[in-house]
């Protein structure tokens, strides 16, 4: 008897009770790569799998640079005492955090839900968080039951991360679903500054659910912009309608939030939408020697010697591709390096350059754009490969030489950029005049950067969440990177606002967009806190030439595979390829 509460303490890891609610978290998750369809069943023994933890990525706990499918499984034993609620409500709920890139989930060899696509037919959801509901008659109560998933990762990270994976009982909140129903896909509004927003109320209750609605707004800056409240009621197991309306409302993005309150039960949703983002006015603030400090720059990388180096990595070869490690000297002939991707047949092709996020890493493997087109992936100073000269570290990457413009990190860092175009360019193999470069967060800007300050030589640029813009409004509307200044300027009093501002005027991408001459395709999150798209439309509405966004509504800081397509969509056409 004592062995087995033992065994179930530890299968559960831990039960917490609250009232009626109960959260199971499961402990002993089990893993293992590769894909076969028996993993699904929960007769299954995986004794044999590895150990993982579904809080962190499958990279990080033995398995780098695995991409491909992967399956997850844990044993969690139900208690018999939530079995009441569970019939009551009609299941549990499981939550799974999120997972790069897509999933299809089981309990006891059930699919209770999916997110994103298997290939053939693959679409990533990475920034996603799962929830999936257990109807009752699949649980085995007071038994060991069977979690499974499934996970395909296309590239990069892979797996669950993030958390919390845990089963929870449901109750009143989980009998209501709020939401928008806009007629705009992408919760972007235009024309008229009065506006409706319409919302739908779906109960599950059996009987008529009465409660009352409030509509809260906000600027992206955090002002209130407007308070709405109505009364509403909707028919057991139905879906109710109503509108709010809001006037006078101003370009610019809005975060509200939707309350509804009885006794019956209670529930939130907060969402965003933005109102003719284009014509948001955020003047470029470029110093009287902005040119001139840009020009200089590009003169002192002219004298640094290249010395081009390419080193074939035969273990990621294929037959149709030969992979690089390519090595350059840059900016204060500093040693940067990058990963090259080539077609094995002779010819001239277009390339695609990849430039990282804040902090990252490219590797070889983000850098395949198909058989048809050159990737390279470059590291600018203090990332990945290229921290042999420079390595400020993280955080303070960003500070790193503020009070001097000319040894500013970012200096270095664009001049990376034209730097890895110089390489391009050189090669015989790759068509000059079809050059695209393309990078999310830090990406976005380096993006912004290297299509500025290399004007006549890029064809094609994509940011994606661009970093690096309006300053002084960033600050305002995020609290990342904003308060690694305050501590710098108001704790350490090491330099004034008005030192740092100057010198982040001369590397503000809005300050540089008027240079872009290439056709731009540029992606937003409107639920985007790291980035939010206020900064990145300030520096895309000083762009001047052939260009158009696509905002996702429910994406963050990353967006849905469905960027990637049309990123490439329009990469492709620009090219001049079906």
């Amino acid at each position: 008897m004592i062995k087995r509460l033992y065994s179930v303490a530890v299968l559960c890891l831990l039960i917490f009770i609250s009232g009626r609610a109960q959260t199971i978290v499961p402990a002993e998750w089990k893993f293992i790569t590769g894909d076969k369809p028996e993993y699904a069943d929960s007769a299954m023994n995986e004794y044999w799998w590895n150990d993982i933890s579904p809080l962190k990525l499958w990279e990080e706990q033995g398995f780098a640079g695995y991409d491909g499918f992967a399956w997850y499984r844990v044993k969690v034993v139900v208690p018999s005492s939530m079995k009441k609620n569970v019939l009551k409500y009609d299941g549990l709920i499981l939550t799974l955090g999120r997972i790069d890139d897509s999933d299809v989930t089981y309990f006891n060899g059930h699919e209770v839900g999916s997110t994103g696509q298997m290939p053939p037919d693959y679409s990533g959801a990475y920034d996603v968080p799962r929830s999936y509901r257990i109807p009752p008659e699949i649980i085995q109560w007071g038994r060991k039951n069977t979690i499974a998933v499934r996970v395909y990762d296309a590239g990069g990270g892979g797996g669950l991360y993030g958390g919390p994976a845990e089963l929870t009982n449901r109750g009143n909140t989980d009998l209501l679903v709020l939401s928008t129903a806009f007629t705009e896909q992408d919760m972007i509004l235009s024309g008229s500054p009065d506006v409706e927003i319409p919302v739908t109320i779906k109960s599950e209750f059996r009987r008529k659910y009465r409660g009352a609605l409030t509509l809260t707004v906000f600027t992206d800056f955090g002002e209130e912009f407007a308070t709405r409240y109505q009364e509403v009621a909707v028919k057991k197991n139905s879906t109710g309608q109503c509108v709010f309306k809001v006037k006078d409302l101003k370009p610019g993005f809005y975060k509200a939030t939707l309350s509804l309150d009885s006794k019956m039960g209670n529930k939130k949703h907060a969402f965003n939408f933005g109102y003719e983002p284009e014509k948001i006015v955020s003047p470029a603030d470029q110093q009287p020697d902005f040119a001139d400090f840009w020009q200089r720059a590009k003169e002192e990388l002219a004298a640094v010697d290249p010395q081009f180096r390419m080193i074939r990595i035969d273990s990621l070869c294929t037959e149709k591709h030969n992979i690089y490690l390519v090595e350059m000297r840059s900016l204060g002939n500093t040693l940067i390096r990058g990963w090259y991707r080539v077609p094995v047949s002779p010819g001239r092709y277009p390339a695609i350059m990849q430039v990282p996020g804040y902090s990252s890493t490219i590797v070889p493997s983000y850098v395949n754009y198909g058989d048809d087109i050159i990737g390279f992936g470059l590291n600018i100073r203090g990332h990945g490969n290229s921290t042999d000269d420079v390595n400020p570290g993280f955080p303070g990457y960003i500070l790193s030489n503020l009070g001097e413009k000319e040894k500013y990190i970012y200096r270095g860092a664009y001049m990376d950029c034209v730097r890895a175009v110089d390489f391009l360019c050189s090669r015989p193999e790759v068509d000059a005049s079809r050059i695209a470069v393309e990078g999310a967060s830090q990406g976005g800007a380096l993006t912004f950067a290297t299509a500025a300050l290399n004007n006549d030589r890029i064809a094609v640029c994509a940011p994606q969440v661009p970093f690096l813009s309006d300053f002084r409004d960033y600050f305002r509307v995020a609290t990342w990177p904003g308060n690694e200044f305050v501590d710098l300027i108001e704790k350490e009093k090491k330099l004034t606002w008005d030192q740092a501002w100057y010198t982040l005027s001369y590397f503000d991408v809005k300050n540089l967009a008027h240079l872009i001459k290439a056709p731009m395709i540029m992606g937003a999150g409107l639920m985007d806190e790291v980035c939010p798209p206020h900064i990145n439309f300030a520096a895309y509405n000083l762009v001047t030439s052939e260009k158009k966004y696509i905002v996702y509504p429910q994406a963050g800081h990353g967006l849905p595979e469905d960027f990637y397509r049309a990123k490439m969509d329009w990469i492709r056409s620009k090219f001049g390829m079906k």
